[in-house]
């Protein structure tokens, strides 16, 4: 039995044995063991068992008095069956639960991650059914059991019925958790009573049940017939108990089938389940093949193509070429042009690697680095070794593509015997996509019937993206052709294919021949018309010069011609729309480019970003792209003089007018192709350009050691106390904290709210809690605080506890100095939070630490930063899409994105190394397994099934191959083996003389002997002493003797180049950096090779703390501010993003003689000029006077003259202006950064690009005495908020109260925006990310709903969706059953609140909740 029939077969999601019982008084769960039953305690020893055959005897004898037997002993032997069967699995669960704990280590169950093996027969484990039939069959006797026993003699059928009733009270809670589910969040470990009593814990009783919903038991019958009884895979077990029983009754056809074959997941769950959890027979089939999966997964597309040594010869030639001219351009390059041949050799090396050999990326940087290497100088580094990767991709997808063709062609020509020398020419001269589907093109084109007739005599034509292009101008062209107006066409003198490569200037010159008539001439002969089509001279002009310039559009020739001229001469302008004109103003992020003209190809293609936002803006409808040949009208006139003739006639003037005309026909498809196709090529190596600066910067991220503290080696754990504020004020909200030790456990957190140091001199006392930070920090002793936050206060809270540790004199680690014993103070230092704020909010936080708060979470999340970074960036696995790693990351596909990202992964974690026997316990080390080189998700989940069942840990390398002598099974095979073995290590045991050292180190298994004879001549034995050590100790004795006498370093006396020299003569193997690898492994196994741990700059901590970058806040930018204090001769104001600042005296006003305090006021919103910024401390320096804040803010931009349409701007700004000088009424002007002068269409408008929650106040229709708030709900959904003005001071001044709808009130409109619009927002961001939200329309919704009732008849179901036509609206849609009709309410979106049928609820959880008793109630009204 091989290891695939255990686990790569059909998955097991979750066995009886398992399962915990359920303690009804207390709701916990207890595991059954040892022999004992969990609830009453009684052994169940091997008596009971043997009393057992005794105890079924003595009820068949009471039976047989009670049954009789005639027409019901068909149903009566149904009944006996089913019996046996519970008896037998109650009896298995008993022998299970007895396991000892050795038993259970030994089979490895003990294991969270253990799945127990299975027969092969039947191959679907059992379901597992819940906690409920654990507690019915342990619980204890009790007065509903007194009248069970079968000695009684109670009727079957009464007993029957009233246990059926019994059981329906007991599991209602099971019937209601399908739809009545609970949604109350208990972080604190606590619920007030009242929402206790709508939670209903699973233990609840049946009157607790009724109490709680408030209904009777018709009404509770009633819910049961609608939601279902849980039963949905009995049908399931059902077939497998009979499997078991090894019947073979009377099924259906489709069951008797299935009974058959043996149940498999696919036949119970669905397609997706399969798919999420990896166990499709797909997913199987990538587990067994001995190839790295990640191999696989790219290679899909490509699984049936073969590379000839010819093609593989091409393939080296055109990804070295490609390489080189990357390489060359980047700025840290140090190859000169010599260099070339060396890295065309060494891609031909590296690509036998990975296609030959099949060796992933890791491997070759780490065993094979001395083909990567000349002259002491790297040719490639892994970032050209990925990028060879993946031009092996798609030098497959263009083989593919040409073969396809070429076959294509070759069938043509087995059809009808013809040759095409353009396209036998064309074909294998193209080397890339673009020129392959310029051939398929021509060759659809010129060769359309012959692919008609093909197409006919073999319907299954559809073969590799060789299909016809649809078009009823091939038709046309077709019937041209084959007419004899197509004499006309070959009178132009030249074909299209010998004009191109006049273009081209490649080979010798075609010359033109012309007729000896004109052509209306010659068009208007009877050996050119063809009536009736054709059936005048003007027709066959006209359809021959359409077919000439067809030819030309479709020549190969041609198109390279004008994708050389496009790519060369080529020059991007960019034009506003009408729409683009409103939307894009001065502080849009698309006004760079608003006005860009006159940039070339060459110049601007570097410039990813820029280009990616432009085609970003195109596709939003803001401005057009257009791509034209610089100097178009002399491009056209040097192709003019290759097509036409050198004759001097009239004659030959007539025909160089009909080639002229033909060709500009030609150039306008021609040029309008071309613009496309570079658009579409510039935005593709653009993506890959920005996911490339994706993938280093990341790579700098993931490429530290843990967080060194001083005097301890790098890659030591530190003990870390974390803190942090949030978002919160420091000073009125707490400060959360967590202490994690140097094993990654949480001992200690909470929270510190009185901090803040006294002054003395003034007789202030500290903060109570500086005495609890100090003993924390005394009874813990971590080895640093890590502190981090989203706000501006944590700078203060920074320097608070900077001067905290100065003031009480916080020690720090102990460190030993040369025998001196040093101690400096406690190490303070700013995290990154990246990780962090994803993790704290996350399911996986949720699980990990049910109990702590959102902010502890965080903190925990920042100590584990500090300790491993890797390991925390691994563990988000695809949220780390949500890391901004370059300002243009979002106009890249994420896929595309995530690709490259976990080649960084892959690498770092093959960098570091995986301790295999602490990934099979440790859930976070697990997380880098899949990253290891040669496995991926799927090969990961087999490694570890594999270790458990072989007994949970590894004790050599060569274990994972498999020991059939040893009864080991395989967890990997031999190829894949060789991919990863030096990347998972096994710490080595000095005391067990089977532990090798080598597995501990970077050393692969294939060196394994290079490593020992240089430990033998480090230690000088000679042959005779080798031998003898080796015959006692086994083959890895040299190296332990090497250890134990501590003698490492007696491998640097070694002469390594001599070593490499023998074996590259004598072997053909280059292994000089091998061998250095192997010397510094011998005195340092996997020692911590990244670099150490990155500090934060001023510029990201500024970012982190603000949300703010130098692209989004600099001097000299006009922002809103919040007045905090008006001074005799000074403001102190506050910026939306935290910063704080000051406005000086000189700076407040023109007007020196009017006090501040009657100009400004406390709490006041004004709009303030930057004047100065200090990113470090995060202070400003701000101005108010009204001509610095007229001054119109404008980033420079290094432009040369005729790049920008400053005439099209100035135009577009008087026109702006005169429209907004002749609206139909007079213009308000409201002092508020949000005020925009816009209707509402405009406004819509505007809003379209920003953010959910966005906010445009506007002048409102209704009168002066009005307001109009707009705010975006959704894409394309805006809600218009009316706000009457009360206490107004004049006609034009914004009112002090603000009422909306009658009922809400505000004083002014920040406080109108924050808790009325934004709260609003937030409640839609609560909506709309909810689980039981669904992104569709209403209609989609519904069928969702009935998709579900019917894959699920039993089962009820509910989803949100949204109200586009009311905004601030949704659809609560929900369907009680598969025959039931489905029904929608609708719910409110109100600030702080949803409503639903009148009532408010705080939250989604309460929502959901009380739809559910409004919903019972309503069902029990029914009923009444």
């Amino acid at each position: 039995m091989s290891a695939l029939d255990l686990i790569s077969g059909e998955a097991e999601l979750g066995s009886e044995e398992e399962d915990d019982s359920f303690d009804e008084a207390t709701g916990e769960a207890k595991r059954k063991a040892n022999g004992v039953n969990g609830t009453n305690g009684h052994f169940d020893d091997s008596s009971e068992e043997e009393d057992d055959d005794d105890d079924e005897e003595a009820a068949a004898a009471i039976r047989k008095d009670f049954i009789v037997e005639d027409d019901e002993e068909p149903e009566e032997r149904e009944r006996r069956r089913r019996e046996r069967k519970k008896r037998r699995r109650e009896e298995r669960e008993e022998e299970e639960a007895g396991l000892d704990e050795e038993d259970l280590d030994l089979i490895g169950e003990a294991n969270p991650d253990f799945k127990r093996r299975a027969p092969s027969e039947p191959k679907l484990k059992r379901l597992k059914r819940g906690h409920k039939q654990d507690k019915d069959v342990s619980r204890s006797r009790g007065v509903d059991d007194i009248f069970d026993s079968e000695e009684e003699g109670e009727d079957d059928n009464f007993r029957a019925q009233r246990q059926s009733h019994r059981t329906d009270h007991r599991n209602l809670h099971d019937e209601f958790a399908d739809f009545i589910e609970e949604d109350f969040d208990d972080r604190d470990g606590n619920l007030d009573d009242d929402d206790a009593d709508v939670a209903r814990p699973t233990g609840r009783t049946y009157t607790e049940i009724k109490e709680a919903a408030g209904l009777d038991e018709i009404a509770l019958e009633d819910m049961k017939a609608a939601f279902g009884e849980g039963d949905d895979y009995d049908w399931a077990l059902d077939l497998q108990d009979r499997e078991e029983d090894g019947e073979q009754r009377a099924l259906d056809s489709e069951d008797v089938e299935t009974t058959t074959k043996g149940l498999e997941l696919k036949d119970v769950f669905e397609p997706s389940q399969l798919a999420e959890r990896l166990l499709t027979d797909e997913d199987n089939a990538i587990r067994a093949a001995d190839v790295p999966e990640r191999f696989q997964l790219a290679r899909k597309p490509f699984k049936d193509l073969v590379l000839t040594a010819e093609q593989f010869k091409e393939e080296c030639i055109w990804v070295s070429d490609l390489v080189w001219e990357r390489r060359k351009n980047e700025p840290d390059n140090e190859l000169d042009p010599s260099f070339k041949e060396p890295l065309r050799k060494s891609v031909a090396k590296v690509l036998e690697f990975m296609v030959s050999d099949e060796y992933e990326v890791p491997f070759i940087f780490q065993h094979r680095r001395d083909y990567l290497i000349h002259m002491e100088k790297r040719l490639l580094l892994q970032d050209h070794l990925w990028r060879v990767f993946d031009l092996d991709l798609k030098f497959r997808a263009l083989v593919e593509k040409r073969n396809a063709l070429s076959d294509t062609y070759q069938r043509l020509r087995d059809l009808v015997d013809f040759r095409d020398e353009v396209f036998e020419e064309m074909l294998p001269a193209a080397v890339t996509m673009e020129e392959l589907q310029d051939v398929q093109d021509y060759l659809h084109f010129q060769h359309a019937s012959k692919l008609a007739d093909l197409a006919a005599l073999n319907a299954s034509n559809a073969s590799n993206g060789t299909h016809r292009r649809p078009g009823s101008s091939k038709a046309l062209f077709e019937r041209i052709r084959n007419s004899s107006v197509y004499g006309l066409v070959r009178a132009f003198g030249i074909t299209a294919d010998a004009f191109a490569q006049n273009a081209l200037k490649e080979g010798r010159r075609q010359y033109t021949e012309d007729p000896t008539d004109r052509p209306d001439d010659l068009a208007d002969s009877e050996s050119i018309m063809d009536p009736p089509d054709y059936s005048s001279g003007a027709q066959c002009l006209k359809a021959a010069k359409a077919m000439f310039a067809e030819e030309i559009f479709l020549s190969p020739k041609m198109r390279k011609v004008m994708r050389r001229a496009y790519y060369t001469d080529g020059v991007v302008d960019c034009f506003r729309t009408d729409k683009g004109l409103r939307r894009i103003d001065e502080s849009h992020p698309y006004y760079e480019f608003k006005y860009l003209r006159n940039q070339r190809i060459t110049e601007i293609a570097p410039q990813s970003g820029l280009i990616l936002k432009m085609i970003r803006a195109e596709e939003e409808g803001l401005i057009e792209i257009k791509i034209r040949i610089q100097n178009a009208e002399s491009f056209r006139k040097k192709l003019y003089s290759e097509i036409e003739s050198d004759n001097f006639s009239e004659i030959a003037d007539a025909w160089n007018r009909a080639r002229r005309e033909v060709l500009d026909t030609a150039l306008l498809k021609l040029n309008k192709l071309m613009a496309r196709l570079v658009k579409e090529n510039l935005r593709s190596q653009c993506e890959d350009e920005i996911a490339m600066k994706c993938r280093q910067e990341f790579s700098r991220r993931l490429d530290q050691a843990p967080y060194k503290p001083r005097g301890m080696a790098l890659g030591t754990t530190p003990r870390v106390l974390a803190m942090s504020n949030g978002a919160n004020a420091l000073g009125r909200d707490p400060v959360c904290w967590a202490y994690i030790d140097d094993e990654g456990r949480v001992l200690e957190n909470g929270k510190l709210t009185d901090l803040f140091l006294g002054d003395p001199d003034r007789g202030q006392s500290d903060g109570v809690d500086v005495e609890a930070l100090v003993k924390l920090v005394e009874r813990r002793k971590p080895d640093l605080i890590g502190l981090s936050g989203w706000s501006a206060d944590t700078r203060k809270l920074y320097k608070l506890l900077e001067e905290i540790i100065e003031r009480k004199d916080l020690p720090g680690t102990v460190w030993d100095d040369d025998g001196i014993e040093r101690r400096e103070k406690l190490d303070l230092i700013i995290v990154n939070d990246e990780v962090a704020r994803l993790y704290q909010t996350s399911p996986r936080a949720q699980v990990e630490h049910p109990g702590f708060a959102p902010l502890t979470r965080y903190c925990v999340a920042l100590a584990k930063y500090l300790q491993n970074p890797l390991t925390e960036y691994a563990a988000l696995q695809k949220d780390i899409i949500s890391i901004t790693l370059d300002p243009a990351q979002a106009y890249v596909p994420q896929d595309k994105i995530f690709r490259w990202l976990e080649t960084v992964y892959v690498d770092t974690v093959n960098m570091v190394g995986v301790d295999i026997n602490e990934a099979v316990s440790d859930p976070y080390i697990q997380n880098l397994l899949p990253y290891v080189c040669g496995l991926g998700h799927r090969k990961a989940q087999q490694l570890i099934k594999v270790i458990n069942l072989n007994g949970g840990s590894v004790s050599s390398r060569a274990e994972l191959v498999g020991d059939p002598d040893q009864q080991r099974l395989g967890a990997v095979g031999p190829r894949v083996w060789s991919n990863c073995s030096s990347f998972l290590y096994i710490v080595f045991d000095s005391t067990d003389q089977d532990s090798d050292y080598l597995d501990n180190t970077r050393v692969h298994p294939e060196d394994y002997d290079l490593g020992r004879k240089m430990a033998a001549d480090a230690l000088e034995l000679d042959e005779e002493d080798i031998e003898a050590e080796t015959s006692e100790n086994g083959p890895g004795a040299i190296v332990r003797k090497l250890v134990r006498d501590d003698q490492q370093e007696r491998v640097n006396d070694l002469i390594l180049e001599e070593y490499a020299e023998q074996l590259e003569k004598n072997f053909h193997q280059k292994k000089r950096t091998t061998l250095e690898t192997i010397r510094l492994e011998l005195q340092a196994p996997y020692e911590e090779i990244r670099e150490s741990f990155a500090l934060l700059s001023s510029e990201e901590i500024f970012t982190m703390f603000t949300g703010e970058t130098k692209e989004t806040l600099y001097e000299g930018m006009v922002v809103p501010v919040s007045i905090k204090k008006v001074g005799e001769d000074y403001i102190e104001a506050r910026m939306d993003c935290g910063i704080e600042g000051t406005v000086p005296a000189i700076e407040i006003s023109n007007r020196p003689d009017v006090p501040p305090k009657q100009l400004f006021q406390q709490f006041q919103t004004v709009q303030a000029k930057v004047m100065y910024l200090n990113r470090k401390t995060l202070a400003a320096t701000f101005t108010l006077r009204e001509e610095e804040l007229r001054i119109p803010e404008r980033k420079d931009h290094d432009r040369l003259p005729g790049e920008w349409d400053d005439t099209q701007e100035r135009e577009d700004k008087e026109s702006m202006k005169e429209k907004n000088d002749v609206s139909g009424r007079t213009q308000r002007v409201i002092k508020h950064p949000l005020f925009k002068p816009f209707n509402s269409a405009q406004a819509q408008e505007y809003l379209g690009s920003q953010a959910r929650g966005d906010v445009v106040i506007r002048p409102s229709s209704n009168g002066a005495d009005h307001l109009a708030v707009t705010w975006k709900v959704s894409d394309n959904i805006y809600q218009h908020i009316d706000v009457l003005e009360l206490d107004k001071s004049s006609q034009f001044s914004s009112g002090g109260t603000l009422k909306i709808g009658g009922k809400y009130t505000y004083t002014d409109l920040d406080e109108l925006i924050v808790n009325h619009v934004k709260a609003m927002a937030k409640k839609v961001d609560e909506m709309m990310t909810h689980e039981k939200y669904q992104n569709g329309t209403k209609a989609e919704t519904e069928r969702w709903l009935s998709t579900y009732t019917e894959a699920n008849p039993k089962r009820s179901v509910y989803a949100f969706c949204i109200d586009p036509k009311h905004p601030g609206y949704f659809f609560l849609c929900f369907k009680a059953g598969q025959h039931a009709a489905l029904q929608s309410w609708p719910v409110k979106v109100i600030p702080q609140a949803f409503e639903l049928q009148k009532h408010p609820y705080p939250n989604m959880m309460t929502l959901c909740n009380g739809f559910k008793l409004l919903y019972s109630n309503m069902l029990s009204g029914k009923r009444r």
